[in-house]
């Protein structure tokens, strides 16, 4: 999710390593912070892949700076991940969002409309949190109202994007 993360903003422009950590923070920050521990080891392996570069620049008042630029096979990574993402950017919630966030990188619609198949199919299947054997429960069937509101406001969410899904899917497929 992080190494997506990284591909996706530096797609859109070079950035310094301070400003990526910031705007990956606002993406993810709330589910999973990142440590500079994590960020900057990463960045070095994404480097030493040869899908990014990395660049001295004067610093303004401070240190010279290091900005980060994707090579081409940084950008062809980005497009390959996003135009056949892991099955966990699929049904993993966090991941699916840090994958909306950069798929209009993606310039095929037909491609984008196709990883949104996936997503829909995902969330059409019968899902719960908590199973009785093989049947999936729902909110009617408990009488703690935690749980309930689980079930209401995971219900509500899944019907909200169900709707956009079929939407964009339906934008999509006109263009293409």
């Amino acid at each position: 999710m992080l190494e997506l993360a990284i591909l996706g903003f530096l797609y859109d422009e070079r950035l310094h390593g301070y400003d990526l950590r910031k705007r990956i923070a606002a993406l993810t920050g709330h589910v999973r912070p990142i440590a500079d521990g994590t960020l900057y080891p990463l960045l070095k392996r994404i480097e030493a892949a040869g899908l990014l570069t990395r660049e001295l620049q004067p610093g303004q008042v401070a240190a010279p700076r290091h900005m980060l630029s994707l090579t081409s096979a940084g950008r062809k990574a980005l497009l390959d991940r996003l135009r056949e993402p892991d099955e966990l950017f699929i049904t993993d919630e966090n991941r699916w969002f840090t994958l909306l966030a950069f798929l209009r990188h993606l310039d095929d619609p037909a491609a984008q409309a196709a990883v949104l198949q996936r997503r829909l199919d995902f969330l059409t299947q019968p899902a719960s949190f908590f199973w009785d054997g093989e049947r999936p429960l729902r909110a009617a069937d408990f009488d703690d109202p935690f749980r309930q509101g689980l079930f209401t406001i995971a219900t509500a969410t899944t019907r909200s994007e169900l709707k956009w899904l079929r939407e964009t899917m339906a934008t999509l497929n006109q263009v293409s």
